[in-house]
């Protein structure tokens, strides 16, 4: 009887000194939703691009530039002087209208009506943040957005749905240096 609680007692003593093992996972996850958002965000811009670049094409008249943010633009109106154009927390008083690429208007000038902008301050989706960087007072520009230039994946959540590429027709009106530039 005593060798049997001596064989139980060694025995507990080996087993609980054993080391806990790791639990293996139920699933494993392979990434492969990433990979499939890529890929289809790469078809997507690639569609996108195709449009606009048809665009450009089918408008000869109008000198596009390509921008160095990813979206293009031609001038309406030009200042040719050396106005400078704004800085960061210049204020700057604009009107634009919002269209599909097929030229169909969303949101016309008179619904958005007359908008300040602390430049760099303020939200502003970010075309036309990077747009009003390039643009002197008096001038009037179209810019064609990407829709990742636009409002992206979620749109505005009312007019312009998800990832809508846009043509916007902006006028800067004036540009009303801040005080530490």
């Amino acid at each position: 009887m005593r060798n049997i609680i001596v064989i139980c007692a060694f025995l507990t003593i080996v087993l609980a000194c054993k080391s806990p093992e790791a639990r293996r996972p139920i699933s494993a996850k392979s990434g492969s939703f990433i990979d499939k958002s890529v890929a289809r965000n790469i078809k997507l811009n690639e569609s996108e691009y195709k449009r606009i670049e048809e665009i450009i094409k089918n408008n000869p008249q109008n000198n596009y530039i390509a921008s160095q943010n990813g979206f293009w633009y031609y001038y309406n109106t030009k200042i040719a002087d050396t106005t400078k154009t704004p800085g960061f927390g210049d204020i700057i008083n604009y009107t634009y209208n919002v269209k599909t690429l097929s030229g169909q208007l969303v949101y016309s000038k008179d619904e958005i009506k007359t908008q300040n902008y602390v430049m760099d301050k303020q939200e502003l989706f970010s075309g036309l943040r990077e747009g009003l960087k390039l643009m002197k007072a008096g001038e009037t520009v179209t810019f064609l957005f990407p829709s990742q230039k636009a409002y992206g994946y979620y749109g505005d959540e009312n007019k312009i749905g998800t990832n809508a590429p846009l043509m916007c027709e902006v006028t800067v009106n004036s540009i009303k240096t801040s005080e530490s530039n």
